[in-house]
């Protein structure tokens, strides 16, 4: 609240003052205006306010402004006049600013911030990409609108959590091993063929006659490469000799907990931090997905056709059932998310907020459904899209890395652009424009 604000409200305290200690008659008050007089000697602030008041409150206007004048509490105002017919003019203290500005620096985080407000516990889940490889400026959007939608809730009164999802299970870890796994053989291979250029790209990797095939569904980014090249900085040829089942786990546990850290470390610099990691995993290992499904099953949501279990998401709204376990018994992505939005409502959030990629907008009506028929309000799930982004440099459209030749990295924009000029661009439009 500004000095003026303050002032206003110090008034219309003190002609209730007024009125409830009999030197005013009850009546309506009226809004107070303030204006800057045209001449310093006439003060810094003046009201009409109880020539306004004059008729609600039966009143000289005079004698509402004295009243005004002997209740005001206002610890800026030096002192007050009475001018013409009711005009009351209002000197600050010399020192008002000061005084200001210590409120400000002694509310620290908190100047400005609203009282809570008692609406319930608000959830907001944002970004949430896999963790198999750095983020990207697509990913960069979500990350600065979902970090500037948390504090501004905050700092409205609202209790939110924020929550980072982890993809961690599933065929894209598979992927992410296997991708690590061929290029750490790769480039022992090309130690043997003679060394590893200092300024390897992938393409040049791929092309080079090593004998060892990439994984077709594998993970292409330079971090790879660079992954695989740590693993033999610190192991050497340590893992050569394992099996192949057991140089998969070793080099999934290595290749996770650093993309993992990678994303943490490039959040925090971009300004972005989470109250809760939540693994996708531990629904898994909870075995929350097959309980999922089991209640929806035994609710009548759930039949068998083909051999694979489907959830009639058509009862709830969605333009076709979805099928939650396979023919081979496997569950599937979205069986994931029932499990994990039934656990989100578990938790006691009474407003849940997504924020999603626009290619995601077909997912929404599925799992709204999915949320009706666990027994929830589906109203309580707000899903919010993200359009694409583009990058420009001198005019034209950026596509491809200087440094690795693919997608510019959330790191890169931080470190051309700067973390404050790249939040700003992404929160001045609105997520369903592009950008």
């Amino acid at each position: 609240m500004d000095i003026k604000d303050l002032l206003a409200a110090a008034i219309k305290d003190a002609a209730q003052k007024a009125i409830d200690n009999g030197t005013l008659k009850p009546g309506t008050l009226p809004e107070v205006m303030l204006e800057v007089p045209p001449q310093k000697e006439f003060g810094d602030f003046a009201t009409n306010f109880a020539m306004q008041s004059a008729r609600s409150l039966h009143c000289a206007p005079r004698q509402i402004a004295q009243a005004v004048v002997d209740n005001l509490d206002c610890a800026s105002v030096d002192k007050m006049e009475i001018a013409g017919p009711g005009f009351i003019n209002f000197y600050l203290k010399q020192n008002w600013t000061a005084d200001l500005l210590a409120g400000i620096l002694a509310a620290g985080e908190n100047y400005g911030n609203l009282p809570a407000n008692g609406l319930g516990r608000v959830q907001v889940e944002y970004v949430s990409a896999n963790p198999t490889g750095p983020l990207h400026v697509g990913h960069a959007r979500g990350a600065a609108v979902g970090s500037a939608m948390v504090n501004l809730l905050r700092a409205a009164g609202y209790d939110v959590e924020s929550e980072y999802y982890i993809n961690d299970a599933g065929n894209q870890m598979n992927n992410l091993a296997a991708s690590v796994n061929a290029r750490y053989l790769q480039l022992l291979k090309l130690e043997e063929m003679g060394g590893v250029p200092a300024d390897l790209t992938v393409k040049q990797l791929d092309e080079m006659p090593t004998g060892i095939p990439f994984p077709e569904n594998g993970y292409h980014g330079y971090d790879i490469i660079e992954t695989a090249q740590r693993i033999i900085r610190i192991y050497g040829k340590e893992f050569v000799a394992l099996e192949e089942k057991e140089r998969l786990a070793k080099f999934l546990e290595i290749a996770y907990k650093e993309k993992l850290a990678g994303l943490k470390e490039d959040l925090e610099a971009f300004g972005v931090t989470f109250d809760v990691w939540f693994s996708e995993q531990s629904l898994h290992d909870a075995d929350k997905i097959r309980e999922a499904c089991k209640f929806l099953e035994e609710k009548g949501c759930v039949y068998e056709k083909d051999g694979a279990k489907w959830f009639n998401s058509t009862a709830y709204g969605d333009d076709k059932d979805r099928v939650v376990i396979r023919d081979n018994g496997v569950s599937t992505y979205f069986a994931a998310d029932i499990a994990y939005h039934r656990n989100k409502f578990e938790r006691g959030f009474d407003r849940i907020i997504n924020l999603w990629g626009a290619d995601h907008h077909g997912y929404i009506a599925r799992v709204k459904a999915a949320v009706s028929a666990l027994g929830f309000d589906a109203d309580k799930l707000e899903v919010l899209l993200l359009q694409m982004v583009r990058l420009y440099r001198n005019g034209d459209i950026v596509k491809l890395s200087k440094r690795t030749g693919e997608t510019i990295t959330l790191r890169e924009l931080m470190d051309e652009v700067g973390v404050d000029a790249a939040r700003y661009f992404f929160c001045m439009r609105s997520l369903d424009s592009q950008l």
